[in-house]
């Protein structure tokens, strides 16, 4: 039987894998802090994805919500009989890609001009690739 540990590792990786994010302790040691989080250390973030310590409740919260993600599922796991099924086909966007649009929506109206006018300059140029 596998430790808890060592299940919640299996938990965390799928869920960056799904959120978009690499499996970067520095990166996620980085992230942690801007989303409520203590600052651990890369061997910290490295030991929870390798299953073999437990988060502390303020960084498992930091990580449920910068993986836009229940904390008691990171934690334990999902209830099969319990979960809501997802009905297929329903549109599903990267944590990554949802905080940059929820950061887009906090600008200033003005800032929101600038960088929709920037991503349709990028995206001229890519069609003209």
């Amino acid at each position: 039987m596998k430790s808890e540990q060592t299940l919640f590792g299996e938990r965390l990786r799928a869920a960056l894998k799904q959120a978009g994010y690499a499996e970067s302790p520095s990166e996620l040691a980085r992230l942690l802090p801007r989303f409520g989080g203590d600052s651990p250390t890369p061997q910290a973030i490295s030991s929870l994805l390798h299953g073999k310590s437990m988060p502390r409740h303020r960084n498992l919260l930091a990580l449920a919500t910068l993986l836009r993600i229940d904390p008691n599922v990171l934690q334990y796991g999902a209830d099969k009989s319990t979960r809501v099924r997802e009905p297929q086909g329903v549109f599903r966007i990267a944590a990554q890609d949802q905080h940059a649009m929820d950061a887009f929506f906090a600008l200033h109206v003005r800032k929101r001009k600038l960088v929709r006018e920037l991503i349709e300059l990028l995206s001229d140029y890519e069609k003209k690739r």
